[in-house]
């Protein structure tokens, strides 16, 4: 059976900038059964809830008001990804577009709502740690 590591957010825990979450239902249940331990990078990086939106420009994670956080979501990924190995995770469920945890596509870094091809912080070392990746919008079988 897989273990998944998931972002806190999607389990409904309050850790995303804005002092909210996004709370998916199927991730729920999969943290309730004990089959997925819940991460954020973002608060393993002692950023504080709530905190200004942040977006990857140029290779780095900017915040809104221009305060550059690449090391801070670098030691936030390298926390979860302690996680993951201390739980034998072979897969993730991650929210969409985060600059920490985005697969695929992620916000643009001009805080427009905009998008481009890429890749979160914590999720480029879960792609080269070879877990499977997957978003609140392409959930595994199992999980639903």
């Amino acid at each position: 059976m897989t273990r998944y590591v998931v972002s806190g957010c999607l389990a409904g825990l309050s850790c995303r900038y804005d002092g909210g979450s996004k709370p998916c239902e199927p991730v729920r249940r999969l943290v309730l059964a004990g089959r997925a331990v819940t991460a954020c990078p973002e608060t393993l990086a002692c950023l504080p809830v709530p905190r200004p939106p942040s977006e990857q420009r140029d290779g780095r994670v900017v915040s809104r008001d221009g305060k550059d956080l690449t090391e801070a979501f670098e030691r936030g990924a390298c926390r979860a990804m302690r996680i993951v190995q201390e739980h034998g995770c072979t897969a993730a469920i991650l929210k969409a577009r985060s600059p920490a945890c985005g697969c695929g596509r992620i916000y643009d870094g001009t805080f427009s709502g905009a998008l481009c091809d890429g890749d979160g912080v914590w999720t480029r070392k879960l792609r080269e740690a070879g877990l499977e990746l997957y978003t609140e919008d392409n959930l595994p079988d199992d999980v639903m």
